[in-house]
Parts: C-alpha cells; structure tokens; sequence
C-alpha cells in the first residue's frame, strides 16, 4: 500500500475558499448554502478535492470536525441519481451505488440526514438500514430503488444474506468511525460486506484513531490511499474549544453537584455519560424528579424509544440527555453546551469520545468530570494518556465555592428547582394510613384453625388412641421468611458453663 500523506491544522473554517472552489458542483453547493454552509472545514478541504477525483483515501481528525460532510459531498457528487442523463446507462438502475457503514444506529441515521440535507436540490435516494426495527419498510424502499444506503453492519449483511441487498453496483464504500467498529466487535461483518462489492470500487476510510487492526483492514483494502489529517502529530486528541474541568466528588453528592452545574446561565444543553444502562435511567429519573427536563438513551429502550428521545433533545423539548457511551456514539448535535462525566470513564478514548459531544464545528464547549475516590487510579492512566494536565484532583462538594467560580453558577443555587415529592402512604381497609404499604396488626382478626390429628405408627393409625384437636394459639409468630405463622413455644434455654447463653451471638 502505497501511502501519501497531507496534514494541516485544525481551526475555524476556511473564510478564504468555499465548496465550490473546491469542485463541488453547484446543485450541491446551493443545498449547502440554504443551510448557511459556506465554508469548509479542514478536513473538509482537504479531503473533498481527493474523493472527487476518485481515489481512495483514509481521513483522520477528531470528533466533531465535518468529517460526514468530507465523504457526504463527493459521495454524492460521484453517484448518478434518477434526473441525471447518466442514469439511465447504469447497468442496473435502482441498486446502491454507494455504501456507508457506521457502528451506531444513531450515526447512520445522522449521516443520512446530512446526506438528505446536502441533496435537496439532487434529489439522491438515500436508505437507513439498521437492526431494532421491522424489515417491511427497509425491503419495500430497496425493492423500489435507492441511489446510496447508511446502515450498520449487522443489519446490512443481514439484508445480503437475504438477497435483498445486492452491493454488485457500488461505486464508492465508506466506512465512517472505523475505530468505533472495531470497539464493537464489527470488523468481521465489514470485512464480508466489503467483499460483496467490485473490486474497482473508491474506498474511504474514516477514523479519529489508527490501531493496528484499522491499519491492517486499510492496507487489505484500500488502493494507493491518501491519508488526509486535519490535525498535526502532536496535537491534543481532546477538542481544543472545549475547556475541561476535573473533580474529585463523593458519588452520594454527584446529583447535587449535576444539579447546580445545570443551573449555570452557560449550561443550555447538556449531555450526561454514565457506565451503566440502570445508572443512565436512574440519574434521569432524580433529574426528573428535581425539576430538570431530562430524557435517557440506553441498550435497555427499543429504538422507537431512543429515536424519541433523541429527537425531544435535538428539538430543545428536553436540555438534559443521559446516555451510556454506546448508545450516544455518533450522536451528532451541534449545540451541546457542557458534558458531564457523571463516571469517570473506562478508557482515554471513551473520554476522547464522551467530551467531544461539545465544542463540535468550531463552537465553545464545557466538559466535566466527576471522580470517585475508587477511580483515582484509572482517571491518573487516562491524565497520563492524553497529558491533560490533571494530575492531582481537588476534592470537590456540591458546596465548594471553586464548583460555582469554575462553572459560572450563580450564587445561592440549589440541585433542585422543585421540592421533593412527598412520600407515598397507603390506606388499608379501616381507613388507616400506613407508609410503604406494611399493615399492622394483620393477623389480629384472623379466625382460629381447628384440625383433627390421629396417632399413626407405621402409617398405620394406632387403635384406641384418641383423636386430638389442635387450636391456633391466639397470638401467633410470624415467620421472618415467608410471613407462615406457626404456634408460640417457650424455649428454655442451657447456660454453657465459662459464659453467658447471649454470648458469640
């Protein structure tokens, strides 16, 4: 694999040249200026004259750069849709020409929309496909023809092992966060997808990372690739808009603090990482639950579930979206204000990936971290990883008057904007309140059992012994495990001799 190489910085986008200096065709630079989108971005500019041109490259630079649009636009450009004169000499007119793996449900369904919104005036077919949802609609629009298909690598093999998805036609492939993929455990799906398509294909290699298996899938794959970095060697990995703060915090205190940081005239739109699936849902519930307009995205939803909340978000109905990091890779949303790692993270790139929700596109953006005392450790490897100049941790309460300097928030705020909802009491049939549903005295009207026992020996009754008729005592015992009530007796008990009979008890 013969490999060239360009780099550049990463800043604010190019005020100097637009899309169309950049031999973008105008029906596309006139969908992108409808959106107020003028000007490229670095990696932007370096890497859509290449892709154009057809040849294969692999693009590296963080999250948040413009990467979609680096790929999205000459992946369009080189497709031929139905209102071009060139679509009807296609071999097979309707099949995809194009193919854009990514590791999330939630990325594809971003790249889409910036595909859509970049063909408004082209008018490109484009298909979501991923798992969690029906085949129905999926199989209908392949069966009615598309020009480029977004999907996961799951339900896109799925879909060539039925024969409904036939990938003989395509021209240009992208595998889009390619380290993400081989985090989930993809690679294999990719690799048998990639093998569905012509060898003659443009293949486009996307990546924040490089680790050897991602090196190894590009030499396997891609021909004489340029390698586009839209960042120098020894740039941080961590977005440089985004201002970074670290606490040592206990984890009974964390709503308390999330609370107050939510109240910060600067917090308009926050997303919250936890671990955990039940840790994401419990969190948005006691944000709920003080006041805050919260929703949660984990594996526990189904994607209905999911697509709503995430569309509530985007949509401002919500300000505070919690998420585990599978669920939130490739959530694309520009106007993230703060992240909060509500837990610190496992890794230097789940933090890499966690913060970069904020300060995505040239905006400013606030990340911050709470740390447990049982973290300490694994926050010192991630410091030592990504050199962040955080090496001692200052202990840090929701009362601290560094939290409220550091993070703008107004003084005197509380974690909650409502009280807390009272307790629930329950009545029981006399009218009575009791908390937590426990009734006392349960057993007070309960009727005597009366039974009949005879003496057996050998299974045998035993003749002339009389029959002997047990009543229930009037105070039963209550049994700890299972609520049964069984007879009162009177156990005497043995003093062992040196101690007490309480004693080793």
């Amino acid at each position: 694999m013969t490999l060239t190489e360009i780099n550049d910085h990463l800043p604010q986008a190019d005020a100097e040249h637009t899309f169309a200096d950049l031999g973008v065709i105008p029906e596309i630079t006139e969908a992108l200026e409808k959106l107020g989108i003028v000007n490229p971005f670095p990696i932007q500019s370096l890497a859509i004259p290449i892709a154009i041109a057809g040849t294969d490259m692999i693009g590296q630079a963080r999250t948040g750069t413009g990467k979609t649009l680096a790929f999205g636009v000459s992946l369009l450009q080189r497709i031929a849709v139905p209102t071009d004169p060139a679509y009807a000499e296609l071999k097979a007119p309707g099949l995809p020409q194009a193919l854009v793996m990514c590791p999330t449900r939630e990325l594809a369904l971003q790249v889409t929309r910036d595909l859509a919104d970049a063909s408004t005036v082209r008018h490109a077919r484009v298909l979501t496909v991923y798992g969690g949802v029906g085949y129905e609609t999926q199989l209908d629009t392949l069966a009615a023809g598309v020009d480029v298909v977004v999907g996961t690598p799951g339900r896109l093999l799925d879909l060539v092992n039925r024969r409904s998805l036939d990938l003989s036609q395509v021209r240009v492939l992208v595998l889009d966060e390619a380290d993400e993929m081989l985090d989930l455990g993809f690679l294999p799906d990719v690799e048998r997808l990639i093998g569905k398509t012509p060898a003659s294909r443009q293949t486009l290699l996307f990546s924040a990372t490089m680790p050897a298996a991602i090196v190894a899938l590009a030499r396997m794959h891609l021909n004489q690739p340029v390698n586009v970095r839209a960042e120098t060697h020894d740039s941080q990995l961590t977005v440089p808009d985004t201002t970074q703060f670290v606490y040592q915090a206990h984890d009974l205190d964390k709503p308390e603090i999330v609370g107050r940081i939510l109240q910060s005239p600067a917090c308009t739109r926050t997303m919250i990482f936890t671990r955990t699936k039940r840790a994401a849902q419990r969190l948005a519930d006691e944000l709920v639950d003080r006041g805050f307009k919260a929703t949660s995205i984990h594996g526990d939803l189904n994607q209905v579930a999911r697509e709503k909340a995430l569309k509530k978000f985007r949509e401002g109905k919500v300000s505070v979206l919690v998420a585990t990091d599978v669920a939130a890779r490739g959530i694309d949303i520009t106007d993230v204000s703060h992240v909060i790692n509500y837990e610190c993270p496992d890794s230097e790139m789940t933090y890499v990936h966690r913060i970069g929700r904020t300060g995505r596109a040239g905006a400013k953006g606030t990340a911050v971290t709470l740390v447990d005392w049982a973290d300490i450790t694994r926050w010192k490897v991630i410091n030592r990883a990504l050199d962040l100049h955080f090496p001692e941790l200052l202990e840090t309460y929701s009362t601290s008057a560094h939290l409220y300097e550091d993070l703008e928030i107004p003084e005197g705020t509380r974690g909650r904007l409502v009280d807390a909802a009272p307790r629930e009491h329950h009545k029981d049939s006399d009218g009575h309140h009791h908390k937590d549903g426990h009734h006392k005295d349960r057993h007070k009207d309960r009727p005597k059992r009366e039974r009949s026992r005879r003496r057996l020996r050998n299974g045998e009754p035993v003749e002339g012994a009389p029959e002997a008729t047990e009543s229930a005592p009037a105070e039963p015992v209550e049994s700890a495990d299972a609520g049964e009530t069984r007879p009162a007796r009177n156990r005497r008990r043995r003093r062992r001799s040196g101690g007490s009979a309480d004693s080793n008890s």
